[in-house]
């Protein structure tokens, strides 16, 4: 394998960089074997994200903050011109896509083979080149949980499409709504576009969808080491099966409350017009519908002073306003356990014991979707090991991250 341990440092931080070589060399061991390849593969990679604010506000085109995180999909690539796709991932069996038919299909919905077709006909729809290539994958972004596993592998497909058969040149952000295309369209998941933009632009980004086609991402520049907090992100290990009608609702009530006052989404509504036909909103669209609106206006201002904090360097008013933003996710989103599985309340507890240690001090918040998924807690390093044993005593070992953020999304880590 090549000398990247100066890429791996910036992908994963100084301290991974031995683990990372051995991850690595483990991954292109299994690729030989497994491909057989006398070629010498290209290796790629697609971070995991996590959400920082914007709590269910892409989907309306609203705002959010997201950092792309040292979890990942590395992939070991080779070319091929039979025109198949040919994914092998660790645990799983392996995917083939014949990219001459790259029609949706129902039986393959919520399959990585849907994603992989989704992505190929997402280049193809948007007149980029593609092409066969085989890969072998290796994951340490938990699957389902709330760091975005299948975002992080369709921005990893179009990674490679765009470095093989594209120059590398394909825009990321390109990237990343071809990759909501794939996840809405083929893989059958309604979803909104923070997820792959976070995953396949990198850094430390707010965001701004009013325009969804041309969204206005700003960088932040923001030393969150010197913050004295750590990054947590907690597994509560909860059933995410048949939740997705759960996650549909979600944009689907705010949109419903858009449409009745003459517009498609709420980014394009106003807290004033919505209050000046309350009584009308709440007979027609119902009351969790009329909540999770307020949620998106406030949320969204939440954005701007998360961000602003940043930029002046004032940490503890962020923590406020991350505080906030979980309180309106629980008590007005309402995305904290679904209703269907109302004995399934894995997030609560994790909240609850959050709060048990830090006692008034960091941050603590459901992260994503919800439902059924992670919570985030920025955590005083001086309550580290002990907020790490809470977690693990209540949801099992290696159920919290601490994580690095990294400065890049999607890449070629080498060609």
């Amino acid at each position: 394998m090549k000398n990247i341990d100066e890429m791996l440092e910036r992908l994963y931080g100084a301290n991974a960089v031995a683990a990372q070589n051995a991850r690595y060399s483990k991954a292109e061991r299994t690729f030989y074997d497994f491909f057989g390849s006398a070629q010498e593969p290209m290796i790629f990679s697609a971070s995991g994200r996590t959400e920082i604010g914007g709590n269910h506000t892409d989907h309306n085109r609203g705002k959010v903050l997201a950092a792309s995180v040292g979890l990942d999909i590395i992939a070991f690539v080779v070319p091929s011109d039979d025109g198949i796709i040919t994914v092998k991932s660790e645990g799983f069996p392996k995917d083939a896509v014949n990219t001459s038919d790259l029609s949706v299909r129902n039986e393959d919905r919520n399959s990585s083979t849907a994603l992989i077709r989704g992505v190929a006909d997402g280049f193809q729809k948007n007149g980029l080149n593609i092409g066969g290539f085989r890969a072998y994958t290796i994951s340490d972004v938990p699957k389902g949980g709330g760091i975005s596993s299948s975002a992080a592998f369709e921005v990893l497909i179009g990674t490679i499409l765009s470095h093989l058969y594209n120059d590398g040149k394909v825009n990321m952000v390109k990237i990343a709504q071809i990759a909501q295309y794939a996840e809405n369209v083929h893989f059958g998941k309604p979803s909104g576009l923070m997820d792959q933009m976070a995953s396949a632009v990198g850094g430390f980004i707010e965001i701004d969808f009013a325009d969804a086609q041309n969204p206005v991402i700003s960088e932040i520049s923001y030393d969150f080491a010197a913050s004295g907090h750590s990054l947590c992100i907690v597994d509560t290990k909860g059933d995410h099966a048949d939740l997705t009608s759960e996650y549909a609702a979600i944009p689907e009530e705010m949109k419903s409350v858009a449409r009745f006052l003459g517009k498609s989404e709420l980014r394009d509504v106003t807290p004033e017009e919505l209050w000046g036909k309350i009584a009308d909103v709440r007979k027609a669209c119902g009351d969790r519908a009329v909540s999770r609106a307020m949620h998106f206006f406030d949320e969204n201002d939440r954005v701007d002073r998360e961000a602003e904090a940043l930029r002046r360097g004032d940490f503890e008013g962020f923590l406020k306003v991350v505080s906030e933003s979980g309180n309106s996710s629980f008590k007005y989103l309402q995305n904290i356990f679904a209703t269907v599985n109302s004995g399934q309340q894995s997030v609560v507890l994790g909240l609850y014991a959050a709060e048990s240690v830090l006692k008034g001090r960091g941050a603590c918040r459901v992260h994503g979707g919800g439902f059924a998924g992670t919570i985030q807690a920025f955590v005083p390093n001086d309550l580290l090991n002990e907020f790490v044993a809470k977690m693990e005593q209540l949801f099992g070992a290696g159920s919290c991250y601490s994580m690095y953020l990294r400065p890049l999304g999607g890449c070629a880590v080498s060609k």
